[in-house]
């Protein structure tokens, strides 16, 4: 009994040192400042500017109805309060959708990120649920943008992750490098898309993901 009682102890003090790893990933984005060119800086702007309604895109109300049903029961524990889920999910599915990102690794950027935690700072200073770096809003914003927003913070996560998917032309590995600030190095990246295989992958034929490559891994 008491061997098996130390094996439950054991067992529990894993998980939690897993957790707390995670949590200290959480709070270590921090892409990096770079001079962008002035066609560049003009493209963010306008893809940052863009106030459309959001709304999901399926084939489908039913197909659309299943994601939001599985995703929601995915994230209950980290959001609990079914309004808020929703339109966070909404949110996400949108603008993810809308930078040509598949959803489900958006989400698992968030989930290592801010660990779902609206509020979150970093010791570096980003901010929100995709963790994103103040300097941004100076570059391709504006001063009224507030990156504790739901929607803006997301619009702005896609639209840096979609900007460094260009400069890695379709790399996942080496954007998600470039948005955390750990270009050239395993952890964070192999972090995203553990998070996302092992919590949010979604393999319905609208929806499946093409599995980023790894070069480095």
């Amino acid at each position: 009994m008491q061997h098996h009682r130390r094996l439950a102890l054991r067992a529990r003090a894993a998980v939690a040192l897993c957790g707390w790893l995670l949590a200290a990933f959480a709070w270590a984005g921090a892409q990096v400042e770079e001079q962008l060119s002035a066609s560049v800086q003009a493209s963010l702007q306008a893809a940052i500017s863009d106030r459309a309604a959001p709304r999901m895109v399926f084939n489908s109300e039913a197909e659309g109805n299943a994601w939001m049903l599985e995703m929601s029961g995915r994230l209950a524990r980290k959001i609990p309060d079914s309004t808020t889920r929703t339109e966070f999910l909404r949110t996400v599915h949108y603008e993810a959708s809308r930078a040509g990102l598949d959803p489900q690794i958006v989400l698992g950027l968030i989930q290592v990120e801010s660990n779902f935690r609206k509020y979150a700072v970093s010791a570096a200073g980003a901010r929100g649920y995709m963790q994103v770096m103040p300097f941004w809003v100076k570059m391709i914003g504006t001063p009224d943008h507030n990156l504790f927003h739901l929607r803006t913070n997301l619009r702005y996560g896609c639209t840096i992750l979609r900007h460094y998917l260009a400069i890695e032309n379709g790399d996942y590995y080496r954007a998600l490098g470039r948005y955390n600030g750990s270009l050239g190095k395993p952890e964070y990246p192999n972090l995203v898309l553990a998070s996302w295989h092992g919590s949010w992958k979604y393999d319905r034929p609208r929806l499946a993901a093409i599995m980023p490559s790894n070069p480095e891994k």
